[in-house]
């Protein structure tokens, strides 16, 4: 008997390791314009976020995860490709004539060139998963180039809302009707964001006998700042009964929010929270949670600047478009099977390349020799194991809308370098002790910043950067071209 009992537990046995080595689904949610500080588990008193909340608990929450830009497009070409927006060439967002011979605005420099698509044939986590059997829907915003650059180019089998605008600025904004090329319309009034969550947990549902990959890319809680009824009476009510009242600072060369009030902004950040909450119900309802990865993050810091000034980041400096804490630092919330520790809390900076070799390893797929992959998998993170030497890196040689400037960064340990385009300055903060960036060390550190800026330089240099130029026909008498008034 003992043979045959020895034989069962190894069958047995052998069931568990093969349950465990079998490749996860993955479901990424890629909020647009979410502040870290916009969700309850990351401070927000304000916006309620309790699905999200929920997902913090059973999950990890990253303190130190970074977009690999301060605006979304080169976010979201980093994110699917693993490299820095540098390889890909989209260092901006896709859609304004910011190409150098098209500049008008009064500013000192003019921005870079840069690539206006992801480029056709780049390797992407979606392409990667299909190859490898897995069913792959797109739901939302892509806005990395023209048709024919769009989702089903580059992996997905479903492409449902993705094209090349930046915003849902096609007929009702937010509601139905759409005009949305990849989206047909639903009812008078659908909300998009319930519509998206409602397609994306039916997806799960037809392919819960296969492996899937969805990837939910909304487009709240970006412009225009549009949100269903009830949740706007419901925030009016709670911010007069909280007695809250618009409070203001100043980043040259804008005003800058420091409360979260704005009551249109806190409805479309509870829908948000809403559809993700939508879609993780499907999952535990098909009993899919232990057999999948879900990521949660942002493309870019909250919009505090500009733009109708919605949401505050404090205590980080900033917000979209800058190259302070504000712009750059992202909620991150893993939930990994057999990974992850429930309510942990990671303090490793990670960014953005750091996704597509993460969702490879779940997915039991390895990065081919041919790609030229810059993240490394969070798994290592996850399991609190000594973090990898590396510097994270950023180079925006842009303007945007928020009233930033062209500027580049490198934060390596404690410490993050500032190097701003302008006028050659450079900034120094020990971000884990200042993490308001209000006491510049350059000055203070003048090794450290030049170890730090050479070590910038070079990695400009590996990537191919490309640099901003004199503008020769700035007028230093005239307004400023970063400048912007609040309505």
């Amino acid at each position: 008997m003992r043979p045959l009992l020895l034989v069962s537990l190894s069958l047995l046995l052998g069931s568990f390791v093969n349950a465990a080595e079998k490749p996860l689904n993955v479901v990424f949610f890629l909020v647009d314009d979410l502040g870290q500080r916009d969700l309850g588990c990351y401070g927000s008193t304000f916006y309620e976020t309790p699905n999200i909340d929920k997902l913090a608990q059973q999950g990890a929450r990253f303190m130190d995860a970074y977009a690999a830009c301060p605006v979304c497009s080169p976010t979201r070409a980093s994110i699917l490709s693993g490299q820095w927006p540098q390889r890909t060439g989209v260092t901006d967002y896709i859609g304004a004539p910011l190409q150098p011979e098209q500049w008008k605005r009064n500013t000192k420099l003019l921005p870079a060139p840069y690539g206006d698509r992801l480029p056709p044939g780049t390797p992407t986590m979606a392409s990667r998963l299909k190859a490898a059997g897995y069913a792959t829907l797109f739901a939302g915003k892509w806005h990395l180039g023209p048709e024919g650059n769009w989702p089903e180019n580059f992996g997905f089998d479903v492409n449902l809302g993705g094209h090349s605008g930046g915003g849902p600025y096609g007929g009702k904004g937010y509601f139905s009707p759409y005009n949305n090329p990849r989206l047909t319309d639903g009812p008078a009034g659908e909300h998009l964001a319930d519509r998206l969550a409602t397609e994306t947990a039916k997806f799960i549902e037809q392919h819960k006998d296969k492996p899937f990959f969805a990837y939910f890319s909304f487009y709240d809680v970006h412009t225009p700042l549009m949100a269903r009824e009830d949740l706007r009476k419901k925030y009016e009510a709670k911010r007069q009964k909280l007695g809250l009242q618009d409070k203001w600072g100043r980043e040259e060369p804008r005003d800058v929010r420091l409360t979260q009030d704005h009551v249109v902004y806190a409805a479309m950040v509870e829908a948000m929270d809403q559809a993700v909450g939508k879609v993780i119900a499907k999952l535990d309802e098909l009993n899919l949670r232990e057999r999948t990865l879900i990521i949660f993050t942002s493309d870019n810091g909250g919009l505090s600047t500009s733009e109708g000034w919605p949401t505050s980041n404090l205590p980080l400096r900033g917000g979209k478009g800058w190259m302070y804490e504000g712009g750059i630092r992202e909620p991150l919330i893993v939930d990994w099977p057999g990974v992850t520790q429930a309510g942990s809390v990671i303090a490793t900076p990670v960014s953005s390349p750091d996704f597509m070799p993460s969702v490879l390893e779940a997915a039991r797929m390895e990065i081919k020799s041919t790609e030229p992959v810059d993240g490394i998998s969070l798994r290592e993170s996850l399991e609190k194991k000594p973090a990898t030497d590396r510097a994270l890196f950023w180079h925006y040689p842009h303007y945007g809308n928020q009233g930033g400037a062209p500027a580049a960064a490198i934060r390596r340990g404690d410490w993050k370098l500032i190097y701003w385009y302008e006028d050659e300055r450079v900034e120094l903060f020990d971000v884990v002790h200042d993490l308001s960036e209000s006491n510049n060390r350059a000055a203070a550190e003048p090794e450290r910043a030049k170890a730090l800026l050479a070590e910038l330089q070079q990695w400009q240099k590996n990537v191919g950067a490309k640099y901003p130029q004199k503008n020769p026909n700035f007028d230093p008498k005239k307004t400023n071209g970063r400048a912007a008034k609040r309505k």
